[in-house]
């Protein structure tokens, strides 16, 4: 049996540290600024993560672009070289066309190389979501499962993984038209702070608002324990674009709401993908819970 790479995009925004943990690659996707293009490093070495988030604070638009086929086929075709089939766990496709752009990819270096195995797998989720799958995919292929077993694994439980979300201003998701029926929140609503989740179709819904931020951390945290699984392969993230100390609130007001229970939360940062979108401030929590359904958008 060929061994086989674990594969990403930047919209995984999973940090150094856990992409070497679990053995995990990444394609970088691009963002946009000031009509100059840079390549979407969930490190952070070209633009400060900080400085990020500052040029957003200051009024800079920052726009994003996917990987390209060919970006993707040259890097198959680096793996498939060393002997290495492939998994590419993408963002959702209702958000990026990744997923459609790696199959393309996929197809041509089949042609030639047919003994190759390339399997791309549409995770429904961004962010700690896609990266929660990566992560119990690698743990799936340590334990010895074949890289197709792996695969059906993630089909069968990506509508387990659950967002519970809420951003510091909604100007940056109406701008880049990432949620569902956000017009419904604009317009008088002072301080007013939606909940946002991610649904079946791996789209971003905003479904209720509550007003401060206090308040959204506290509704965040009790509809995570009304949602969340008792499964031994649980995951746990909390992550923040730029605001740390909101980041570790919410933690530990997540924490609270288990005072039996010791949980395993790790605490990330929100990646220049998602963060241009959603914008500083935004604060998430990304675990296994009950299955997501569609939603219907007002």
């Amino acid at each position: 049996m060929r061994k086989f790479v674990i594969v990403t995009d930047s919209c995984s925004d999973l940090s150094k540290d856990l992409r070497d943990k679990y053995n995990v690659e990444y394609i970088q996707m691009h963002v946009i600024i000031d009509e100059k293009e840079y390549m979407a490093d969930i490190d952070f070495n070209e633009i400060p993560y900080h400085d990020f988030y500052e040029l957003m604070r200051n009024g800079t638009r920052i726009t994003t672009a996917q990987v390209t086929a060919l970006e993707f086929e040259a890097k198959f075709e680096e793996y498939v070289k060393n002997d290495l089939d492939v998994l590419y766990i993408s963002c959702s496709g209702t958000l990026s066309a990744s997923i459609k752009a790696s199959i393309v990819a996929k197809n041509a270096v089949l042609q030639r190389h047919p003994e190759a195995k390339i399997i791309c797998v549409d995770s429904l989720n961004s962010c700690f979501g896609l990266g929660i799958m990566c992560m119990i995919a690698s743990e799936k292929r340590d334990e010895g499962m074949t890289i197709e077993e792996v695969a059906n694994w993630l089909e069968e439980n990506k509508l387990t993984v659950n967002q519970e979300c809420t951003v510091e201003k909604l100007t940056y998701l109406k701008q880049a038209g990432r949620v569902s029926a956000a017009k419904a929140f604009f317009g008088g609503l002072l301080n007013k702070k939606p909940i946002i989740i991610s649904d079946a179709l791996g789209r971003n819904h905003a479904l209720e608002t509550v007003k401060g931020r206090r308040a959204s951390m506290e509704r965040i945290a009790d509809r995570m324990k009304e949602e969340i699984l008792d499964v031994p392969y649980q995951k746990i993230v909390v992550c923040h674009a730029d605001d740390e100390e909101a980041g570790k609130e919410l933690q530990r007001i997540i924490e609270s709401r288990f005072p039996d229970k010791q949980l395993d939360i790790y605490l990330g940062k929100i990646g220049p993908i998602i963060g241009s979108s959603a914008g500083p401030g935004t604060i998430a929590v990304y675990f296994f819970g009950k299955e997501v359904t569609v939603n219907k958008p007002e």
